[in-house]
Order: structure tokens, then C-alpha cells, then sequence
């Protein structure tokens, strides 16, 4: 996105007072974040109820000095890696975007991409059971090796098993946090944060320095039911942010599952609810892909095909695999592979024969080679 763009976004997202929803709004209604940045008091007045102290800032003094707020936070974001990904731009998850308040602006630590998954919530109970612990690892794990991203908060107890189960499947997830990316929190889970944002991303709606204040986990929670297809809640007791996390499932169109724990456990006190409300019982993953037929076969295969393609290239021999590290998804012809790689053009030959009887080379007319564009 163009730099200039962006700068307006934040800008808007930086103006106190300015929710999401009413944000959207005024965007809406202007037609973009720089007409509504350039809009009259009496103008933004009249499109939206707006309080006193965002009229001021959106004028004048208080403007020039959100913008210089909102280049700080671009230049801190590109020296440590963050991507800024406004609610217009090509890289925002389009599930997030249907609900009703999505956020204007998410920061993302790790692979943006992989915010456009096939996403499935674990949330629960931070004082949880070893019960409850185990078996959100046990779900997660087999969620990430069906093709889920498991998506939840890190925060600890359930969501940390959650992350964890899918990590030690090889599988992405994805924690949505309710401070500014600049902390974690915990900070028992540093590591887990380096980790996560290794193989799925870490997100955040709130500015750099944002304190994880009580507050801000419920509104978080939106989040993490809004990035997912599902949430399933493993412990949690009758007031709780899982509770939360479910009820905004329900209000986004998204499945809501329970775990049924023991009847005398306060920790399971809060699902029992949710399944005498008609939440879906999970006694196994089976129990919830069975819900996204679709889907489920998709990411099987999807699953399925890249772990092919690993174990193939794990057993190639070193000097299949150097040939193979030079031949690209583009065409390259006999003369440039043995240029690139500085094999023989006999043990060339012989490699690309290799090669292509495990499935990984393409010939092509005029003596060519490509990967095999179908691993």
C-alpha cells in the first residue's frame, strides 16, 4: 500500500475516541481516510456523533501531531519487521472484514499471508486443568495436521496448549494479542512468540506501547472468532473471556464447540452452558471437520501434497539435491542448468534423469526442465 495511504489510515486509527465501527463509518461516508482527514468540524459533526476530543484532534494542532505519531509508528514497524495492514488493503483477511466492527488497522508480526487460512479457534480457561491443557494440545495437533491454523490468544493455560499442540505438529497458528506487538504478554511466553511468529504470524490491533490492560481481551476476543471458522472452547468457567470468544462466534455466523469436562468442576462449569445452548459436543477432531466438509478435503490434500513433496526432497542424494536447488518453476534449458550448477553435463544428464523419475523435473520440448509445478 502506498505510503501516503497508509499514513492517513493510521492517522485515523490514532485519533482517541475513534472506535472501529465509527471509524468505518467516516471512511465510508467520505469516501476515503484522507477526505475524512481533510473534512470540516461541521462536516464530520454532521456524518457521525463523534465526541469532543476526536473533533479536536482531527483538526489543526491535534491532526499534525497524529501524523508525526503515525510515521513513528511505520518507522518502528519496518525496523522490527511488522507488517501494517489497513482494513483496505489486499492482505486483510476478508473473513475478518465481514464482521461487524472489523479493526481498522492490524499489525503483524510474522508471515501476513498466513492470516488467509482455514482458521479454527482454541480458547479457554488460563488457570486450567491438566485435563483441559491436554486436550487442547490434543486438538490443536490434530487440527494443524488436517490443515487448520489454530488461531488463539497465548495467552496461558488453554491457549498456550493450543499453540503449542499445533507447533509441535509442523502446523501455523496464529495468537491475536490485546497489547501492542512491542510486548508480550505473558512474558513467560517470549519464546512461544518467537515461535509463533516463525510459522503463522502474531496480530494485534492496538499501537505500539498499547499496556495489555483488562479491557482490551474482550475486545481482542472478536478477533480471534472473526479470523476463524469455528471456535471451540475447552474450559471455561461461567464468567469468562472464552464465554466471550463464543458469543461473538455466535453473533459473526461461526460454529461454536464445547469440550465437556467433569459436572462438579467450575472450569467446565462455563461450556456445559454452552452445550445445553446448543453448542456442538467435541469429543475429537472428528467432531469438528466433519462440520466443513469442503473445506476439510481441500486442506487434506493441500496437507497431503506438501508432505509428498517433503519426503521427496529428503531423500534425494546431495548431489540430486544441489542440482535440484538450481531448477526452477520457470523453464531453464540443459546448457543454463549445467552453467548454474557446476555439474558436468554428463552428471547433469544423469542427475535430471534422477530427478525426473522421482517426480520433481519436468522435461520440456527444446531439451528444457522445470519443477514439477503439480508438488
Amino acid at each position: 500500500m502506498a505510503g501516503k495511504k497508509l499514513l492517513s489510515w493510521l492517522t485515523l486509527h490514532l485519533v482517541p475516541g475513534l472506535g472501529p465501527v465509527t471509524c468505518n463509518k467516516l471512511v465510508n461516508h467520505f469516501g476515503s481516510p484522507e477526505n475524512v482527514l481533510a473534512a470540516g468540524r461541521t462536516d464530520l459533526a454532521a456524518a457521525v456523533p463523534l465526541r469532543q476530543e476526536s473533533l479536536t484532534a482531527l483538526r489543526g494542532e491535534g491532526r499534525r501531531e497524529l501524523e508525526f505519531l503515525a510515521e513513528k509508528e511505520i518507522e518502528q514497524a519496518e525496523k522490527n519487521n511488522i507488517a501494517i495492514i489497513p482494513c483496505d488493503d489486499p492482505h486483510y483477511p476478508p473473513l475478518l472484514k465481514k464482521i461487524h466492527d472489523p479493526p481498522v488497522i492490524l499489525y503483524v508480526k510474522g508471515i501476513p499471508e498466513s492470516l488467509n487460512c482455514t482458521g479454527m479457534g482454541i480458547v479457554g480457561s488460563r488457570a486450567a486443568t491438566s485435563y483441559g491443557k491436554d486436550v487442547a494440545g490434543q486438538l490443536a495437533d490434530g487440527l494443524a495436521t488436517q490443515g487448520f491454523t489454530v488461531i488463539s490468544g497465548m495467552a496461558l493455560g488453554i491457549d498456550t496448549a493450543a499453540h503449542k499442540g499445533a507447533l509441535a505438529a509442523g502446523g501455523k497458528t496464529i495468537a491475536v494479542l490485546g497489547c501492542g506487538l512491542d510486548i508480550v504478554y505473558p512474558p513467560s511466553n517470549h519464546d512461544l512468540f518467537k515461535q509463533i511468529n516463525a510459522a503463522g504470524a502474531v496480530v494485534s490491533e492496538y499501537p505500539f506501547g498499547t499496556e495489555p490492560e483488562y479491557f482490551r481481551f474482550p475486545a481482542r476476543n472478536r478477533i480471534i472468532s472473526g479470523l476463524s471458522l469455528g471456535v471451540v472452547v475447552v474450559e471455561a468457567a461461567t464468567r469468562s473471556g472464552s464465554l466471550i470468544t463464543a458469543n461473538h462466534a455466535l453473533e459473526q455466523g461461526r460454529e461454536v464447540f464445547a469440550v465437556p469436562g467433569r459436572i462438579d468442576s467450575v472450569k467446565s462449569a462455563g461450556t456445559h452452558s454452552l452445550l445445553q445452548q446448543g453448542a456442538k459436543l467435541v469429543l475429537g477432531i472428528n467432531d469438528i471437520i466433519e462440520e466443513f466438509p469442503e473445506t476439510t478435503f481441500r486442506q487434506i490434500r493441500e496437507v497431503y501434497e506438501k508432505r509428498e513433496k517433503a519426503d521427496k526432497v529428503e531423500h534425494l542424494s546431495r548431489e540430486e539435491a544441489q542440482l535440484y536447488g538450481f531448477i526452477e518453476v520457470y523453464p531453464l534449458t540443459f546448457d543454463e542448468i549445467v552453467l548454474n550448477s557446476g555439474f558436468s553435463a554428463q552428471q547433469t544428464n544423469e542427475l535430471l534423469l534422477l530427478l525426473e523419475l522421482k517426480g520433481l523435473v519436468e522435461p520440456l520440448p527444446g531439451k528444457s526442465y522445470q519443477r514439477n509445478t503439480s508438488l
